[in-house]
């Protein structure tokens, strides 16, 4: 079966086996911050973004990503430098095996603080708006 994926930007078009997961699928494709560890989707070192949402590629069919976007941690960095600074000046780098998908799930976290700030921001302000108006 033929997919076409959108890895870091960068359009793909392979022909693949149905069984075949999304790790190796980007393993293959020199995405190596992706990596195996505990391949039963509990520990989180397979962390890729299938469209912006975070997911665990070692239980993900590769076919599933047929049409859609993928980012790795070759793909954000920029966006992890600051983080990954952050863990090595604080002294809390290790091996560096599980970092990469540390640092997936620490951007998720991030994304979404930002998300939900966002729209708290926009709530309180909405019923400023309306708390204005009933004062009169």
């Amino acid at each position: 079966m033929e997919i076409t994926v959108i890895v870091n930007g960068k359009k793909l078009v392979d022909s693949i086996e149905p069984d075949l997961l999304l790790i190796d699928f980007l393993r293959k494709h020199g995405c190596y911050s992706v990596k195996r560890g505990c391949e039963t989707a509990n520990c989180g070192l397979c962390t890729v973004f299938l469209d912006g949402i975070p997911v665990l590629s070692c239980s993900v069919p590769a076919a599933r990503a047929d049409g859609h976007e993928v980012q790795t941690l070759e793909g954000l960095q920029e966006e992890a430098s600051e983080f990954v600074g952050f863990i090595a000046d604080q002294g809390a780098d290790q091996c560096g095996f599980c970092n990469p998908g540390f640092v997936m799930n620490t951007i998720a976290l991030l994304r979404e603080r930002t998300r939900i700030l966002q729209m708290m921001r926009s709530v309180l302000i909405w019923q400023g708006n309306l708390l204005q108006m009933f004062r009169v």
